[in-house]
């Protein structure tokens, strides 16, 4: 007999649950002592590096053109404009607006260690920060006009010629245009929270409240979507398998990174969860099937709180409103 499609789809939820929960109650057993640390080599999370040695010319350059507005077709917006990367490598709205003033789709994602996901944006369209960018350029709405433009702008500079000389070898190309921002992204990793720091052997870097936290988080399963160095931001998952969280589409997302998550508010991809103890009280219910109690949203928020990490040596911190 075919199951009815709720009942299927129901179904199939808790068997995903269940095996979130097991998989996440493995990887919990490797460390289920707070104040005994398993080996940082045996824990489902391993910390930010340090950003990679980059070509300084191409760096500087590409560092120039995140903040470029002539990215843009009016002059009126750059990079930097949904991406601050003096605070929360994204911003504090719900939605950005795009080059046109309606509203993006999708909430913003943070720029800050985006280079460590193996896709980018919130369907993972783009492999690459050259296919994100070249994206970005190429969309009406994003900064309504075209690499052909850009470069075009660029090529009209003779000090932005220069500078690409001394980076590539020649003037502004498509080519050059997309490595050199692409250079800048890969260099925005923010290494050295106070989580990487216990991974690292420095015990007294998290809270026995704050290490509780972390095992709590693997025990429910939540290290199961929310591992490896970027604590996400590695697989495709659905969501609301149990319970409505935000807005039903699209259905399937590339899962978020938590690194700085508690710098980075509003949640989700709508934006529509303003703080992170109901972000967290929501996915328990909507992706594992718990209520979970104020002491354990409480655990995890703190356990949260420290993946805070440092750009340039300064800390990662929210967006002003």
């Amino acid at each position: 007999m075919r199951a009815v499609g709720g009942d299927r789809r129901r179904w199939v939820g808790r068997c995903l649950a269940v095996l979130l929960v097991i998989t996440g109650s493995a990887a919990a057993s490797l460390a289920q002592t707070p104040g005994q640390q398993a080996p940082a080599d045996q824990e489902p999370i391993t910390p930010v590096p340090l950003p990679p040695v980059a070509d300084p010319e191409k760096l500087a350059l590409g560092e120039r053109l995140f903040a470029d507005r002539r990215l843009s077709r009016d002059r009126s917006r750059s990079c930097l404009s949904c991406h601050d990367i003096s605070t929360n490598g994204a911003s504090s709205n719900q939605i950005d607006e795009a080059f046109d003033g309606s509203k993006l789709p999708l909430n913003t994602p943070t720029v800050f260690n985006a280079a460590l996901s193996f896709r980018l944006n919130w369907q993972g369209q783009p492999r690459s920060l050259e296919a994100q960018a070249e994206a970005l350029l190429e969309n009406p709405s994003g900064t309504g006009t075209s690499i052909d433009e850009v470069v075009g702008k660029l090529s009209a500079d003779p000090d932005t010629v220069r500078q690409f000389r001394a980076a590539y070898g020649h003037g502004p190309d498509r080519a050059s245009l997309l490595d050199a921002i692409a250079t800048y992204e890969r260099s925005l990793l923010t290494p050295g929270s106070r989580f990487d720091r216990w991974l690292g052997g420095d015990a007294a870097a998290l809270s026995l409240e704050e290490q509780n936290g972390y095992q709590l988080f693997k025990s429910l399963g939540c290290i199961s979507c929310h591992q490896g160095v970027n604590v996400g931001g590695n697989m495709f998952q659905r969501h609301g398998i149990f319970h409505p969280l935000a807005s039903p589409k699209p259905e399937i997302l590339r899962v978020p990174s938590l690194r700085n998550v508690a710098t980075t508010p509003p949640y989700f991809h709508d934006g529509s969860t303003p703080t992170l103890d109901e972000a967290v009280r929501k996915m328990g219910a909507a992706q594992l099937d718990r209520i979970l109690s104020d002491q354990q949203v409480e655990a995890i928020v703190g356990f949260l709180n420290t993946l805070t990490g440092a750009y340039r040596g300064a800390s990662v911190v929210p967006a002003s409103q």
